[in-house]
């Protein structure tokens, strides 16, 4: 079941088989609740989104046409349900907090202290774009989307996406080199 394609287990789910959505959820949970961290930045309200996201999946498998990755789809629901619920709480928590729960177990201490460094520094640069050049970087760089992608999760087109990050990543190397942060990790 752990080789299947995402798209076969929107069909299997749609009949019903709990296995194949415990599969999607194991396969895809973590990525969601990142991205939709990065909207909320509040670490309860975004794990109920994450359900709510997959409880969609539950009742609407059926629905999936496949003219975007399964990967998307759920990212694009996540956007959608994330942006919600922040328009709903506006009362958020640090997202470095957050995020530092679910470091990267494989490097050695000494090695994650100075990429959590780094990467706050980096995080505190990203936070300074503007929404539009923040949800660019993240899909791009945390999510690996295509540009096609991209466009479909924000209902955008190609040509805008390209634009956007062009500037994004323009404005992102101005606010690092002013922070003094090299583009090479330790």
């Amino acid at each position: 079941m752990h080789a299947a394609t995402d798209e076969s287990l929107v069909a299997r789910i749609a009949k019903g088989e709990q296995v194949a959505m415990q599969v999607l959820f194991a396969r895809h949970n973590v990525r969601v609740f990142r991205f939709v961290l990065r909207y909320i930045r509040d670490e309860a309200t975004a794990e109920d989104v994450v359900s709510d996201v997959f409880l969609d999946v539950w009742k609407q498998a059926g629905r999936f046409e496949g003219r975007s990755a399964v990967s998307t789809w759920l990212l694009g629901m996540a956007r959608f349900k994330a942006l919600s619920a922040r328009r709903a709480n506006k009362d958020t928590v640090d997202a470095d907090d957050a995020l530092a729960e679910h470091a990267d177990d494989a490097d050695t201490p000494e090695v994650e202290a100075q990429k959590r460094d780094k990467g706050a520094a980096l995080r505190a640069c990203i936070d300074k774009l503007s929404s539009e050049h923040r949800e660019i970087i993240d899909l791009v760089y945390y999510h690996e989307k295509p540009i096609k992608e991209i466009a479909e999760i924000l209902k955008i087109p190609d040509n805008t996406v390209k634009t956007r990050m062009f500037y994004a990543r323009k404005k992102l190397s101005e606010l690092m080199s002013e922070a003094g942060i090299d583009r090479g990790w330790p």
